[in-house]
């Protein structure tokens, strides 16, 4: 059995495995760490860890109180029963609990699945590890609802399919995540994943958190999950401009600064106040939004990485993918049995 813990900061997780030796009490259950030859001590009870969740007082319930972008979910608390297409709220509530694992012999995981929030470098480090190694590595190609352009190849960058049909495939949970932008549907399907790990590669998903429990619960997909997490307002002000360089800046405000000169001085000045004024909006925001998704997902995340330098956050996930790759692991009982 494993328990998930954090230290003060957020920065790191830290797992504790535990042999559990009795079970009839149901508030307590007598335990020990494996591979501590002390005694045995006792722990709380699923349904009593439960029980105290249940009666946190509302504020100091940080796992239920706000949403990502720190709005509040709900004042109110509703029963409601579990369905597929609630799976990203329920994931919103979801208990920090003990989970039963096994230790396996040295294997290798099917899917890497690279989480964080907007601007931390996951796309960057997706592209550079797949480009190191096309055939250990490979990602996925995206399906989506927008109409085909002018010299665009069907499967190339998206695969194009009507709208009617990928509603009906996302009805059938036959897509791992899906979002709308633009009037268009976008979306990772199942079944592209299968096909690279039927080729005997490591699937690469920059994918959404809440795509991690339906990867975590299957035997089919057997995801390592590193997530990305925020460095400091400099650092991440660098990245941010490494992203803007790359076209991938998620806010862009210009404009013409010899024009705003030649009429209106003060008037660049003040656009380019506000240029830098919406940049430390994002970076603050960024930072907020990364602790938040390290302490809501934390029980799938196997490793944590501060993306203080590209090359030697590169280097940590290849020392990590050959170290799992090489040693006994601690998996989840479903994995297996």
């Amino acid at each position: 059995m494993e328990i998930f813990s954090r230290n003060l900061n957020g920065c790191y997780i830290f797992y504790a495995y535990i042999q559990v030796l009795d079970q009839r009490d149901p508030n307590w259950w007598q335990a020990k760490k494996v591979g501590d030859n002390e005694l045995p001590g006792l722990i709380p009870s699923q349904e009593l860890e439960e029980r105290r969740k249940a009666f946190v007082a509302p504020e100091a319930d940080y796992v239920h109180k706000t949403s990502i972008c720190g709005t509040r979910i709900s004042k109110k608390k509703c029963k409601k029963m579990y369905q597929s297409k609630w799976n990203g709220e329920f994931d919103k509530a979801e208990l920090i609990l003990y989970e039963e694992v096994t230790k396996m012999p040295p294997f290798k995981r099917r899917t890497l699945a690279i989480i964080g929030t907007t601007g931390v470098g996951r796309r960057t480090l997706k592209g550079r590890l797949i480009n190191s190694d096309p055939q250990r590595f490979a990602g996925v190609i995206p399906y989506t609802t927008r109409p085909q352009r002018e010299l665009e190849e069907n499967g190339q960058n998206y695969w194009f399919i009507d709208r009617d049909q990928m509603e009906h495939d996302i009805r059938e949970h036959k897509f791992l995540e899906y979002g709308e932008n633009g009037g268009n549907l976008y979306g990772t399907n199942l079944d592209s994943i299968r096909d690279v790990i039927n080729q005997g590669k490591m699937c690469v998903l920059d994918c959404s958190p809440v795509a991690l429990k339906m990867l975590h619960n299957s035997s089919e997909f057997m995801p390592y999950v590193i997530f990305i997490a925020a460095p400091g307002v400099e650092v991440m002000k660098s990245l941010y401009d490494y992203s803007r360089n790359l076209g991938y800046s998620s806010r862009t405000l210009t404009f013409d600064r010899q024009s705003s000169i030649r009429y209106s001085s003060r008037r660049a000045r003040t656009l380019e106040s506000l240029a830098s004024i919406y940049e430390e909006d994002d970076v603050k925001k960024s930072l907020e939004e990364s602790a938040c998704l390290q302490r809501m997902y934390e029980k799938y995340i196997d490793l944590v990485i501060v993306n203080e330098d590209f090359d030697m956050t590169f280097r940590k996930v290849v020392e990590a993918l050959e170290i799992i790759s090489n040693e006994h692991q601690w998996v989840p009982v479903n994995w297996v049995y």
